[in-house]
C-alpha cells in the first residue's frame, strides 16, 4: 500500500491569478545578509502584539546605541521628530514590558544620576558576568548616612541663621523637591549663613541651590545642597583695614612766654619756649 503524504492536498485547486496564490499581492523579502554594523531584533519585539509602532522603533534605536550612550528624553528627542511628550510615552511603554530599567545612582559628588538599561529579550535569566557587576554595585540596607559637613560661618549671630533658615525653607517654592525636614534645615543653615556672611545675597545663594538641578527625584536633596554648599563656597572678600580716626585739632592758645599762637588743649609756653626754660634749667 502506497503511503500518503498528510501535507499535500486531497485535491487539485485552481488557482485564480491575485486570489488563490498564499503570497499574492503580499509580503516579499529581498534581504542581503549583514556582516558588519548590524543589530540582532528578537521577533517578540519586532512584532509586538501590545506596543505602539513608535515604541518598537525606540527600543530598535536604543537596543542598537553602544554603551555609555545617552537615551534620555531630551536627546531621543533631538534625534526623532515625535516631540518630548510622545517619546516619554513611548519609553514609559517599553518600561512596562520589560524592555527597558531606569535605575537612580549616587555619583561621585552627591549627584543622582538615571542610568538606562536597555533589555533585548525580558524575562531572560542574566548571565553569571552580568550579575556579578550589580551586585558590586549593591549596597545592604542599613542607617543612612550623615550628611556632609557645610561650611561654617567666623560669626555664627542668631540674626544671620534665622535668614539662612528661611532661606532654606523657601525653597521648596522654587521646586518642591527641595522640602527639607527641620534636622535637614537645621544642618544645611550654617552653611548659608557662611555665604550670607560672604557678602553674597540671598537672590545669589538661592540661585546656586535651584539651578542646574537633575531632572529625575532627588532621593536626599539636604545632601545635593551640602554639597553645593561646600564646593562653590566664594572666596570671602579682601580685607578692608578700618580707617582711622581723624585727627583732632585742639583751639590756639597764645605762649606765655612769647605770646605766639599755638594748637594746644591747654594754655602754657608753645614748643619752643618748652624748649628753651628746659635748657635753661
Amino acid at each position: 500500500m502506497d503511503t500518503q503524504n498528510p501535507s499535500a492536498p486531497s485535491r487539485a485547486q485552481s488557482r485564480i491569478p491575485g486570489k488563490n496564490h498564499p503570497h499574492a499581492g503580499g509580503l516579499s523579502h529581498d534581504n542581503a545578509r549583514h556582516a558588519t554594523r548590524f543589530t540582532v531584533i528578537g521577533n517578540h519585539l519586532a512584532q509586538h502584539p501590545e506596543l505602539s509602532a513608535l515604541a518598537i522603533g525606540l527600543a530598535v534605536h536604543i537596543q542598537s546605541l553602544p554603551t555609555g550612550a545617552r537615551a534620555d528624553i531630551k536627546t531621543l528627542a533631538a534625534r526623532f521628530p515625535e516631540g518630548t511628550t510622545r517619546i516619554a510615552a513611548a519609553l514609559r511603554e517599553l518600561e512596562a514590558h520589560g524592555y527597558l530599567r531606569r535605575e537612580r545612582e549616587r555619583v561621585p559628588g552627591g549627584r543622582i544620576v538615571t542610568r538606562t538599561i536597555s533589555c533585548n529579550q525580558p524575562g531572560h535569566r542574566p548571565t553569571q558576568d552580568h550579575q556579578a557587576a550589580p551586585t558590586r554595585n549593591r549596597r545592604t540596607p542599613g542607617p543612612r548616612k550623615p550628611l556632609p559637613a557645610v561650611p561654617q560661618p567666623a560669626y555664627p549671630a542668631p540674626a544671620l541663621l534665622q535668614t539662612a533658615t528661611e532661606l532654606l525653607a523657601d525653597l521648596r517654592r522654587h521646586d518642591t523637591r527641595l522640602l527639607l525636614s527641620e534636622q535637614d534645615t537645621a544642618h544645611l543653615a550654617p552653611g548659608v549663613a557662611a555665604w550670607l556672611e560672604r557678602d553674597v545675597t540671598r537672590t545669589a545663594v538661592r540661585h546656586v541651590l535651584t539651578t542646574d538641578l537633575p531632572p529625575e527625584p532627588l532621593c536626599r536633596p539636604a545632601a545635593l545642597l551640602a554639597h553645593r554648599l561646600t564646593a562653590q563656597l566664594p572666596t570671602p572678600p579682601p580685607f578692608r583695614a578700618p580707617a582711622p580716626p581723624p585727627a583732632v585739632r585742639h583751639p590756639f592758645q597764645d605762649c606765655d612766654g612769647c605770646d605766639r599762637p599755638f594748637r594746644s588743649p591747654t594754655p602754657g609756653p608753645c614748643r619752643d619756649c618748652r624748649t628753651a626754660l628746659a635748657t635753661a634749667t
